[in-house]
C-alpha cells in the first residue's frame, strides 16, 4: 500500500510562517530588557554549575570570571541562557550554538587543509530560537567594545553591523537551493578580500599573519610546546594548575585505573568516527596523558589532552577530551535527544560547522568515583587562529562583528528555515535597531552581574584563584 506524505510548504506558505511570527513577537519587541525582581540569582546558577566541577579548579573559574566584565561574561552562558529563556521568544528554531559570543567565531581547519572562518565552540549546543545566538553576540561586541573604552555610539556600530550581515545573509539564503546553502563557507580568500576593501594597510597586514599563524597551528607545534623528551620518550610537560600530567594528579593504584579509562576512552570513541578515520585513528598510540584547565566557561570540567604518536616521535596527534553535561538551554528548550551529552555536542557542531575536524567524536566512560560521564573527541590544535578584541580599533571591531553575523546566518541556514527567518527579519532595520538597544540594556546587566562577583568573592561567599 503506497505510504502518504504531505506536501511540503511553498516558500510563500514558509514565508508567511515568519511574518506570522511578528505577530506573536515583533520585532522591535527584542530591544527590551528587563528582568525584574524575578530574574534566577545569577551567582546562584554559576554555583550550581560549579557543584559539579572539579572541586579544587572551581577557585580558578572564579578568578578568570573576576578579571574582566568581557571574561565574566564568557563564563556565564549559563546565566544569559535563562534571561533569555524567561523572555517571549520567535518560536523559529535553529541548531543554536548556545554560546556564540565574538571568541567563538575563528579560524580553523577544513578536512581538505583549507582555512575557513567559522563558529568553534558548541558545548550547549541544543535547538532553539534563533535570535538568542544573535542576542548573546551582540551583546558580546558591546560588553567587547566598553572594554576598550570605545563610545557607546562605537559600541553601536559594531553591533548594527552585525545583525544587519547576518539579515542580509539569511534573507540571501533564503533564495538559494538547499545544497548551495548546505555547501556555503567561508574561506580565509573571502575573509581577506572582504578585509581588504575595508580595513588599513596595518590590519590587512595582522590578519595576514594571523592567517599564517593559524596555519602553523598543528598536533606538531602542539607536541613542541607542550611536550619534552624523558628517557627518549615524549611526555607532557606540567604546568600546574592549567596542565597536570596523570603522575601528579593521582599515584598507585588509583592513577593506573583513571590511565585505563582514558585509555579506553580514545579507543572507544573511534566507533563514533566514519570507517576510514576510526582506520587512521588506529595508526596512532597513546603515549602520554593529562589533565588540563580550558577557557573560561569550562573551567573545571574535566578536560584530557592525550599525545599520541603515529609512525615515531616526529608524527604526533594531540587529541583534547572534554567532558560534556547538559546544554545551559535545555532549562528553556527541553533535553537534548541525544543520551551521550558528547554525541549532542557533536551532532550540534556537525550541523552548524561548514568544515569539521575529521577526528571529531564522542564517548561515555565511567569515571574514577564509579560515574559515567559523556565526553566529546577533537584535535587540540588544528590550523585555529583567535581573534583579539583588545587589539581591535572601532572599525576592526564593527567588521568582526559582521564577520560574524554572516557567518552565524550560515550556520542557522543549515538546520533551521531561512525563508520564514528572513522573512521575520524584512528588508528593514527594525530588528537590527532593537539588537541594539538590547545589546547596551545587557552589557549593563553582565556589568552588575561582575560586581556581585567581586563582592561574593570580597566577603568571601566565593573562593577566587588566579590562573
Amino acid at each position: 500500500m503506497a505510504t502518504s506524505h504531505s506536501a511540503p510548504l511553498s516558500p510563500s506558505e514558509r514565508a508567511a510562517l515568519g511574518k506570522a511570527a511578528r505577530a506573536r513577537l515583533p520585532r522591535s519587541a527584542h530591544a527590551a530588557f528587563a528582568p525584574g525582581g524575578r530574574r534566577r540569582d545569577p551567582l546562584g546558577i554559576i554555583e550550581r554549575q560549579s557543584a559539579a566541577r572539579v572541586p579544587e579548579l572551581v577557585p580558578v573559574r572564579y578568578g578568570r570570571m573576576l578579571e574582566s566584565p568581557f571574561r565574566f561574561y564568557r563564563g556565564a552562558a549559563a546565566v544569559m541562557a535563562a534571561d533569555l529563556g524567561a523572555a517571549p521568544h520567535t518560536g523559529l528554531t535553529v541548531q543554536l550554538c548556545g554560546d556564540a559570543h565574538l571568541l567563538n567565531f575563528r579560524l580553523l581547519a577544513s578536512p581538505e587543509r583549507h582555512l575557513v572562518f567559522d563558529i568553534n565552540d558548541f558545548d550547549e549546543t541544543l535547538p532553539g530560537p534563533f535570535e538568542w545566538d544573535v542576542k548573546r553576540l551582540a551583546a558580546s561586541l558591546v560588553v567587547a567594545g566598553r572594554a576598550n573604552d570605545f563610545t557607546g555610539s562605537q559600541c553601536d556600530d559594531a553591533v548594527r553591523a552585525c545583525v544587519r550581515s547576518y539579515r542580509d545573509r539569511m534573507r540571501a539564503f533564503a533564495g538559494m537551493r538547499t545544497l548551495d546553502v548546505w555547501y556555503a563557507r567561508d574561506d580565509i580568500d573571502q575573509v581577506e578580500a572582504m578585509l581588504s576593501q575595508r580595513l588599513d594597510r596595518d590590519v590587512r597586514q595582522r590578519v595576514s599573519r594571523a592567517s599564517a599563524k593559524a596555519r602553523g597551528r598543528t598536533s606538531l607545534e602542539a607536541a613542541g610546546k607542550l611536550t619534552r623528551l624523558v628517557d627518549g620518550a615524549p611526555r607532557i610537560v606540567s604546568d600546574p594548575p592549567l596542565i597536570t600530567p596523570l603522575d601528579e594528579l593521582l599515584g598507585g593504584v588509583a592513577r593506573e585505573a583513571l590511565e585505563e579509562r582514558l585509555r579506553t576512552l580514545v579507543t572507544g570513541y573511534g566507533r563514533s568516527l566514519s570507517s576510514e578515520r576510526r582506520h587512521l585513528l588506529s595508526r596512532f598510540h597513546v603515549v602520554d596523558m593529562a589533565r588540563k584547565v580550558v577557557g573560561v566557561g569550562s573551567v573545571g570540567t574535566r578536560c584530557w589532552i592525550v599525545l599520541l604518536l603515529g609512525r615515531d616521535g616526529g608524527d604526533p596527534l594531540v587529541l583534547q577530551a572534554k567532558e560534556a553535561g547538559e546544554s545551559v538551554l535545555a532549562a528553556s528548550c527541553g533535553p537534548s535527544p541525544y543520551v551521550n551529552q558528547g554525541e549532542r555536542v557533536v551532532a550540534g557542531q556537525r550541523l552548524m560547522q561548514a568544515a569539521g575536524d575529521i577526528f571529531l567524536g564522542w564517548q561515555r566512560v565511567p569515571g574514577i568515583d564509579g560515574r559515567g560521564r559523556d565526553f566529546y573527541v577533537r584535535q587540540l590544535w588544528d590550523w585555529k587562529g583567535i581573534a583579539r578584541p583588545e587589539t581591535m580599533d572601532p572599525a576592526t571591531l564593527a567588521l568582526f562583528g559582521r564577520l560574524c553575523g554572516a557567518t552565524l546566518a550560515r550556520a542557522h541556514a543549515r538546520s533551521g528555515d531561512p525563508v520564514a527567518i528572513g522573512a521575520y527579519l524584512g528588508r528593514g532595520d527594525r530588528f537590527d535597531r532593537a539588537l541594539v538597544e538590547f545589546a547596551q540594556a545587557y552589557a549593563d546587566q553582565n556589568a552588575r552581574d561582575h560586581g556581585a562577583l567581586a563582592d561574593a568573592v570580597a566577603d568571601g561567599r566565593l573562593s577566587a584563584r588566579a590562573a
